[in-house]
């Protein structure tokens, strides 16, 4: 998974949980793309210091995320339902299945939401 990318999915799911402060400057990293410099800059911290906050942040969200698995969770979720648009034929402009691919789209889309149902 993209650093960037994973990081935003463990804020946006484990985030609440750091501190006012730490949410506020991982952020500012992680979402507002500011540097390190800027960072310290704007809250009168050293660089160093803002390097090691966002560290902390990411083994915290990871930590989390290691024993919780909701960003996992959600992607095999995200994937699901993209089968389950696939096979039903989303997009398509003309249903060309016969009827015997139809009952087994049917089949494996009642099975994915299934799966999906028991994982949510």
């Amino acid at each position: 998974m993209d650093k960037i990318y994973e990081q935003t999915m463990l804020f946006d799911f484990y985030g609440e949980l750091l501190t006012e402060h730490q949410r506020s400057v991982y952020a500012d990293a992680v979402y507002n793309d500011l540097s390190l410099g800027e960072i310290a800059e704007e809250r009168g911290i050293s660089r160093q210091g803002v390097h090691d906050l966002i560290k902390r942040c990411d083994k915290i969200l990871k930590g989390y995320e290691s024993r919780l698995h909701l960003v996992e969770r959600f992607a095999r979720a995200k994937e699901t339902v993209r089968e389950i648009q696939r096979l039903s034929g989303t997009g398509q402009e003309e249903f060309l299945f016969t009827e015997s691919e139809l009952r087994d789209r049917l089949r494996r889309i009642g099975r994915l939401a299934r799966e999906l149902q028991e994982e949510l």
